[in-house]
Order: C-alpha cells, then sequence, then structure tokens
C-alpha cells in the first residue's frame, strides 16, 4: 500500500533533518510505499537542506507556502495537495520536532493493514512536558468533554484512510481545527497508545495560551451542543446562586460568557473559500527525492 507521511513545519531545519532520517530507519523493513510530504509554512529560515539518509523514502518534497497560515490550516493545506497530487491509501499527520515519535509509525502502518476504511489515531498515554502543563492539558480534556460531549485524547499524529482524508476536506472545521473536525465526520476510529516524545531541539512550542487556543478551536467545532449545555448551564447556575448572588458568585458566569465569545470568533476561521483555494497559497514545490 502507499502512505504519505505529512509533516507541517516552521522554522525547525534541524529537527526535520533528524526526523527524516529517523522516519528512514523505521522504515526500510516495510514492504510498503512511504512517502513523505513537508508543508512549509512560510519559515523565515532556509528549510531545504542536504538529506543523506532517504534510501527507504519512495519520494521526498517540501512545498513552501507563501504566506504563514498557521499549524491546523497547514496540515488542511496538506490534505488537500496529497489529494489532488498523489496517489496514496493513507497520509499519516506528525508533527516535525520530534514530539511525534518516529518509531510509531510501524504500529500506525501494521495496525492499518486491516483496518479498512477505518482511520487510527494515536491516543496520548504518556506526555513529556512538566507537572503543571500536564494538569492543564487535562483540564482540557474534561473542558472539551463538559462542553462538548466528546472526549478528544489524540492531537495530530494518526493514520488517516484515504475516505477520511475525503471527509475532511468537505468539512470547513478541518480549516480550523484537525483533531476537533475529525472526530466530528468520524464516528469509528480505532485508537493506539502513543507517547508524546520530547522535541529534538528546544523547549515545547505548546505554550499555555496555546493549549488554551487549541482546546477552543476543538469546542468552537461543536459550537451548537456547547450552547444548548451552556444555557442550560446558566439557568441551573443562575437558580442555584439567586439567595447568594454576588460578585464572587458571578465570576463562573463571567468566563463562560467569555469562554462563548471565544468559542464564536475562531469559528470564524471556518472558511470553506480559502479552504478551497488553499493550494494558490503554494510559493514552490522543491522534490528532494
Amino acid at each position: 500500500m502507499k502512505y504519505v507521511v505529512l509533516i507541517p513545519i516552521y522554522n525547525d531545519r534541524e529537527s526535520l533533518k533528524i526526523l527524516v532520517e529517523n522516519i528512514n530507519s523505521e522504515i526500510k523493513d516495510l514492504n510498503h510505499e512511504i512517502s513523505i510530504v513537508v508543508i512549509n509554512d512560510a519559515s523565515s529560515q532556509q528549510i531545504i537542506d542536504t538529506y543523506t539518509n532517504t534510501e527507504s523514502i519512495s519520494s521526498f518534497e517540501i512545498i513552501s507556502m507563501k504566506e504563514n497560515r498557521g499549524h491546523a490550516r497547514c496540515i488542511a493545506s496538506g490534505l488537500k495537495y496529497i489529494f489532488e497530487k498523489k496517489e496514496f491509501d493513507f497520509v499519516i499527520p506528525m508533527d516535525g520536532d520530534g514530539e511525534d515519535r518516529p518509531e510509531e509509525i510501524k504500529n500506525f502502518i501494521k495496525l492499518s493493514e486491516h483496518s479498512g476504511e477505518k482511520s487510527i489515531v494515536g491516543e496520548r498515554i504518556k506526555r513529556s512536558e512538566g507537572l503543571f502543563f500536564q494538569l492543564c492539558y487535562h483540564f482540557h480534556k474534561f473542558l472539551t468533554l463538559a462542553f462538548t460531549g466528546k472526549l478528544i485524547k489524540f492531537g495530530n499524529f494518526s493514520c488517516l484512510s484515504k475516505s477520511t482524508v475525503k471527509k475532511l476536506l468537505n468539512e470547513k472545521a478541518t480549516w480550523n481545527s484537525f483533531s476537533g473536525s475529525l472526530k466530528k465526520i468520524e464516528k469509528e476510529l480505532i485508537s493506539i497508545p502513543s507517547i508524546r516524545g520530547k522535541r529534538y531541539f528546544g523547549p515545547s512550542q505548546m505554550s499555555f495560551f496555546n493549549l488554551l487556543k487549541h482546546s477552543l478551536s476543538i469546542i468552537s467545532v461543536f459550537r451548537k451542543t456547547v450552547l444548548i449545555r451552556s444555557a442550560l448551564f446558566i439557568i441551573f447556575y443562575i437558580l442555584l446562586i439567586k439567595s447568594n448572588a454576588s460578585i464572587i458568585t458571578s465570576i463562573p458566569l463571567v468566563l463562560l460568557l467569555i469562554m462563548i465569545y471565544s468559542i464564536s470568533s475562531l469559528s470564524l476561521r471556518e472558511n470553506m473559500d480559502e479552504f478551497n483555494n488553499c493550494l494558490k497559497n503554494i510559493h514552490d514545490v522543491d522534490k528532494i527525492k
């Protein structure tokens, strides 16, 4: 079968070089055609490098974009490029910094051999960040579950069948949130354990603010459910505190209204016209192999 590893990258050339070499090493014993497509999200540094160990990789392209669009849109653009330009059975999106471990690609591929049209996601069972960030991450999962009814324990690292890629390209939420959109369009996802690795260079780029934005972007995909649950919460909470109303007791309501405003703003990023025309943002296509 044919697999395409999709790697979004921004100003991380050194990590990309190590990742490509590690992927090449991990797939050498697999009897499949495995290619790499890198989406360079308008990096300010030179991304093209010398790649000496690529003998197990069938083809290797770096797609450089004119304008930086952000991680989710970078993946969305990559999926569209692959769907329109490449022959494939599965796409494996993964981060380019080492946090998605290349040794787990084999697990995806072996399971996909028997998964049919079903897609596979890497369910995080262990993370490498500090305690505070891990607590924030668990709160993010709880917040998503509470307001959407969806327990999302996976990120970008996945193995998408061709039918799933087609569905993602027809879903405008993909332009805003990959994991939220995937959870929305696919009711039966296969999960495998996945350990969050450490970056090859420097600290993790997922700050508290980025995690919050990531969480709200996922929640915005299910905004109709969120609005219904929020309305029910507001009614229940007002009835609960009506005899003890104060500035302090009104704080949860204020925070909830801020969250509703935030997800409404983020949902405006779902632009199907931009998504359909995203390949016009391509500046260069460099065929490394």
